[in-house]
């Protein structure tokens, strides 16, 4: 197979991204209206803002951590400005220290330390131009598409998906696995009833183990609280569509997958060490997961809808591909790609070039409609209750 080279950004270790981000982000949500305002003062900056930074405990305040480590340790990133409180309990230090500075910068202030809202602006100010003279002078260079991590994400499906944007985003998935990329499979409770598919594409024991006891724990977990999720489906959008079962949607959403051998089986918001195919551990959740997989270091997603959602992220575009062609006239602003015309006769081949030759140009420089839009949903899964 051809080689196909892209242009990006050099990080660390030869890797690359295929933007070069300003953000402002801040370490716990008591920042976020001073996060907020700085980034309006330089439209080149995006803000990252979340509900969380405090109050967490033991793997509740890991995930929360790694998970905003793993957003400014995405090679779509090439400057940062921290911004923290000082009272609480994942602080901008912590952040910052688990920071890979190769080829980025980063800059930090504490609210409390500085004490007024003129300095702490003008600091900002200057941190903001030190930053953007600093990623202006950067240059993209070619890289290999093998450098690439793509991940795959499913939103609200119809009776389409599972025949149409589903399969053929398997077929992209399979080409970028063969030509030497990472490829994230995303969403655990959508692969409850579709466990036989899964097990003929894990051949290391283990792996299969894993994945499949955390599979039955949302299952439990369910149960739990009263409600059985096998055998039915729990979201009101799916049923309105025509999906009838959990496990129909999950039939559809590892269909995404194709074909591959899945290598590993990665905890949610961890960078996959292996190529090819790897699973990550989010939930159903379309901003959880999808920020899951950035913060491991997906550069660009791949994210089919048969009900339509401007859904996007701060830092990596998101190509939507539309299950039928009707919710893409009737979203066009918002999605990239009408898979529904396999329904008309396209052949499915077509559609998966069409789509593969969309990311390649999305890598170099063209803008999603999420990036046009500037949608920007980041939500952080998490593992404890708040204290």
């Amino acid at each position: 197979m051809n080689k196909i080279k892209i242009k990006g950004y050099k990080r660390n270790n030869n890797s690359f991204g295929i933007r070069n981000h300003i953000i402002v982000m801040s370490s716990v949500c008591c920042a976020n209206c001073v996060v907020e305002q700085i980034a309006l003062l330089d439209d080149d900056v995006i803000p990252i803002t979340h509900q969380h930074g405090c109050n967490h405990l033991g793997e509740d305040r890991t995930q929360v951590l790694n998970t905003l480590v793993g957003i400014c340790n995405n090679n779509n990133v090439g400057g940062i400005l921290l911004v923290g409180l000082g009272c609480e309990n994942i602080t901008v230090e912590d952040i910052s220290k688990k920071i890979k500075c190769g080829n980025k910068i980063v800059r930090k202030l504490v609210i409390q330390s500085i004490g007024k809202k003129d300095s702490i602006f003008s600091l900002a100010k200057e941190y903001i131009n030190e930053i953007k003279e600093f990623v202006s002078q950067q240059e993209k260079k070619e890289f290999d598409i093998s450098e690439l991590i793509i991940g795959l994400e499913c939103g609200g499906s119809d009776t389409f998906s599972g025949i149409t944007a589903n399969p053929t985003v398997g077929i992209v998935s399979d080409k970028l696995v063969a030509m030497g990329a990472t490829v994230i499979l995303s969403e655990i409770v959508e692969m409850i009833g579709a466990e036989n598919v899964l097990a003929d594409k894990i051949k290391d024991k283990a792996i299969k183990e894993r994945l499949f006891a955390r599979i039955k724990s949302y299952v439990d977990v369910s149960k739990g609280m009263g409600y059985d999720i096998s055998g039915v489906n729990p979201t009101p959008g799916n049923i309105k569509s025509g999906i009838s079962s959990i496990e129909e949607k999950s039939l559809g959403c590892v269909a995404k997958a194709g074909h591959s051998e899945i290598k590993e089986f990665v905890k949610y918001a961890h960078s996959p060490r292996s190529k090819g195919l790897v699973v990550m551990d989010t939930p159903g959740n379309d901003p959880e997961s999808v920020t899951g997989m950035v913060a491991g270091g997906a550069q660009i997603i791949l994210f089919t809808t048969g009900l339509g959602t401007p859904l996007g992220n701060p830092i990596v575009p998101v190509i939507k591909i539309s299950s039928n062609s009707k919710i893409y006239e009737h979203m066009r602003s918002f999605i990239d790609i009408d898979a529904g015309k396999i329904v008309e006769g396209t052949k499915i081949e077509d559609i998966s070039e069409e789509i593969f030759e969309f990311l390649v140009q999305v890598c170099n420089g063209k803008q999603t409609a999420s990036e046009i839009n500037k949608c920007r949903e980041f939500s952080i899964n998490r593992r404890g209750i708040t204290f």
